[in-house]
């Protein structure tokens, strides 16, 4: 009968080598990945203040209250696309109205992305939104298919932070928003310009309520990032 010889303590050592590699390999490039999503989370907020400065610097005026958007700074039509003003007694005031979640179609926090946009400071979609739904897909979106918006601090969705605007991120897990108040801020979610609460929807139609900070964040469950300006 002949004798079955089996694997040396060599050849074991090997494979586990490999195995180890492997798993290493794995867990690395998991790990650059996780990375690369907060750095583009932190690109939303880091953008948004490029916008604002930009536009003001080109027309004196802030995108989304600019009262002259659709008579001398963008014109009436760009390319086929009509320019739409926020209207009300508050337009040109300096403030971006509108909560940060907004679903009006009229908001300046929602018309901010169409006239940031027109005047060729970011991309997306030129056509303003003609119906609240339209306004989920006219937003911006995250690397986690999350909204992003922004509003003055008067409206601020987060009990004790301020700042002159706040801009907010929503569906973001955990894990990552944890890591992005420590890439941006102090890695506290109830302390500094970057704050962590429950996740809000995007449709927002009642005035605006303060939703306090997360104290304890889950690494698998979603959440709001916001941050002040």
């Amino acid at each position: 009968m002949k004798k079955q010889a089996g694997f040396t303590l060599v050849e074991i050592a090997i494979v586990l080598v490999i195995i180890g590699l492997l798993l290493g390999g794995v867990l690395k490039g998991q790990e650059l990945i996780n990375s690369a999503k907060v750095k583009n989370f932190a690109t939303d907020f880091r953008n948004i203040p490029l916008f604002i400065y930009g536009y003001q610097d080109k027309f004196k005026a802030l995108p989304g209250d600019d009262a002259a958007v659709a008579t001398t700074h963008l014109g009436s039509a760009v390319g086929g696309v009509t320019v739409v003003p926020a209207t009300g007694a508050s337009v040109g005031n300096g403030v971006i109205n509108g909560a940060w979640n907004s679903t009006s179609i009229t908001a300046e926090s929602v018309l901010f992305w169409q006239h940031v946009r027109l005047a060729g400071l970011a991309a997306g979609a030129t056509s303003a939104p003609t119906d609240a739904n339209a306004v989920k897909t006219f937003v911006p979106q995250n690397a986690d298919g999350g909204h992003v918006g922004i509003t003055s601090g008067t409206n601020t969705p987060v009990a004790g932070l301020t700042g002159t605007y706040i801009v907010c991120s929503t569906n973001i897990l955990g894990k990552f928003a944890k890591q992005l108040d420590l890439t941006m801020d102090d890695g506290a979610p109830a302390t500094g310009s970057v704050r962590i609460i429950d996740n809000q929807s995007w449709d927002q139609t009642a005035a605006v309520i303060a939703k306090a900070n997360v104290a304890a964040v889950d690494d698998a469950s979603s959440y709001t990032v916001c941050m002040a300006l």
